[in-house]
């Protein structure tokens, strides 16, 4: 199951699990005849032949995943038609339109952090209670929460505002305290974070397309070592094939890092390592330059 998977990181995870042979359920709110308040047109229909299309089987389903019922009934669903759930990605977010850049939390409006919480934490939360009784009756499951950034980088490093600085390390941590859990049914957590992602929403902001998206480094020329959503979607892929995936139970990971460890690349065929350039390159204030980095 990719819970979150409309568009964005959660739509390339589903694809490329789908493009490893695998049969997933793609969940979301918006649908070609619903959508949600993001108001776009991607949908999870869409995402569901995308992983058809990669060679999978892709199952849509509409869930709001602050609603338990919903879950639950996704969740029995699963368990009447495959017997098994193997692989869970809480992708779940949702709060691009909510956050204000670098504002203390006296002037962040107070209803659209506290609703980033909610989408950002509850949702992972709820899934994670109805579908992990699923994953542990058989070992060998793998659990990934995605986030934004590494645990090193976020320990470090405020995140634009206290409330999405909170929703994102919390992620984290959450990871973390399901592998204590999960560990002795023989199943793995960890948590997950793309570097600079090219998602539909980051491209259409930028003025740019995925076949032109270079063009955007005029303006943010650190957008050099942005990456596709494939690339976090070939990690999930990687890792969820790798036999001894428990080794990385409770850490916290990233697409540059497991690309350099299990050999896939982006699209393009480059290696984009975004949280070893963000700070030797970006914050470190130096021309941006990818060398050595994709």
């Amino acid at each position: 199951m990719v819970a979150g998977a409309t568009r964005g990181a959660g739509r390339g995870i589903a694809v490329e699990l789908g493009a490893a042979g695998a049969t997933v359920y793609v969940t979301g709110r918006t649908t070609r005849s619903q959508q949600s308040e993001y108001a776009r047109p991607e949908t999870i229909e869409e995402t569901a032949e995308l992983v058809s299309s990669a060679g999978g089987k892709g199952i849509a389903v509409q869930v709001d995943h602050l609603i338990p019922e919903e879950v639950r009934k996704l969740v029995d669903r699963i368990r009447a038609e495959q017997g098994k759930l193997d692989v869970l990605v809480n992708d779940i977010w949702g709060g691009e339109k909510l956050f204000e850049w670098n504002k203390p939390v006296w002037d962040h409006d107070l209803q659209n952090g506290l609703r980033m919480l909610r989408l950002g934490i509850d949702t992972h939360l709820i899934t994670a209670h109805y579908a992990l009784p699923l994953m542990i009756e058989r070992p060998g499951s793998l659990l990934v929460e995605v986030t934004d950034g590494t645990a090193e980088y976020n320990a470090e490093h405020y995140r634009l505002s206290p409330f999405y600085d909170l929703a994102k390390v919390a992620v984290t941590r959450m990871a973390w305290a399901h592998a204590k859990d999960l560990a002795p049914h023989g199943a793995t957590s960890v948590s997950l974070t793309p570097g600079w992602l090219r998602s539909e929403m980051m491209l259409e902001a930028y003025g740019v397309t995925e076949e032109n998206w270079r063009d955007a480094t005029a303006k943010v020329p650190h957008f050099v070592i942005s990456e596709t959503p494939r690339f976090v979607g070939r990690a999930v892929a990687a890792l969820a094939a790798d036999p001894d995936r428990a080794r990385w139970n409770g850490q916290s990971l990233s697409s540059g890092g497991l690309a350099q460890v299990y050999g896939f690349t982006d699209l393009d065929g480059s290696r984009p390592d975004a949280w070893r350039y963000v700070p030797e390159v970006q914050d470190a204030g130096k021309p941006a330059d990818a060398t050595g980095y994709r």
